[in-house]
């Protein structure tokens, strides 16, 4: 049983939760996890700007995914960070060319997930995880979100990320902080989740 990650990462935050996603699918008997990245559409001179070259260079060794490669996975569980409450634009352009998948029906019945990351504890991760749903049920996915068995998105004692729908951690505005063990136990939970979820579909 295939589960594939597939997320964009400009600054490493996500890279990090999907690693952990990884993890988590692996722990669950039989199934396998794939990691891809989208393409980046930013020239590297705006890369360089932003102080992102170095993150990317390390994210490098994770292929590139294609739009069959989804067709051919058991489950998806897809990661982006939130821009003005919503995907960031390398998303929506990757997902927008999945219209011949659409047509032909081949996510239809497959495990879809999110996770998502943001600047500030309230700079959309909610909005971010569901507008994303939209695109899914448009495929006909299966939606499978982090229940609150995962009893670390109820902690009140620290800033965290983590809801409901999904996965999440909380950048800063600097994109100094990394995520935390709360939000990486959350995104494990979510990828053997997901893995659970997928290989019950699968049956």
């Amino acid at each position: 049983m295939k589960v594939l990650v597939v997320y964009y990462s400009l600054y490493g935050h996500i890279h990090r939760m999907a690693a952990a996603v990884a993890e988590g699918v692996r722990e669950v008997p039989g199934a396998e996890a794939v990691l891809r990245r989208v393409p980046e559409t930013l020239p590297p001179e705006i890369v360089a700007k932003m102080g992102a070259s170095e993150a990317q260079k390390s994210m490098a060794q994770v292929p590139v995914c294609t739009v069959e490669e989804l067709a051919a996975a058991d489950a998806i569980i897809f990661g982006a960070p939130t821009r003005f409450g919503n995907m960031c634009g390398q998303m929506r352009q990757f997902l927008d060319a999945t219209g011949g998948l659409w047509a032909q029906g081949k996510l239809v019945g497959k495990a879809g997930s999110v996770f998502t990351s943001s600047g500030t504890q309230h700079g959309g991760q909610e909005s971010t995880i569901l507008s994303f749903h939209i695109t899914l049920l448009h495929h006909g996915m299966v939606i499978v979100g982090l229940p609150y068995t995962y009893q670390g998105q109820t902690t009140v004692a620290e800033m965290a990320g983590c809801s409901p729908y999904g996965a999440s951690t909380i950048a800063g505005g600097d994109g100094s902080r990394q995520p935390s063990e709360i939000e990486l136990a959350g995104a494990r939970y979510q990828g053997r989740h997901v893995a659970t979820i997928a290989a019950k579909l699968a049956k």
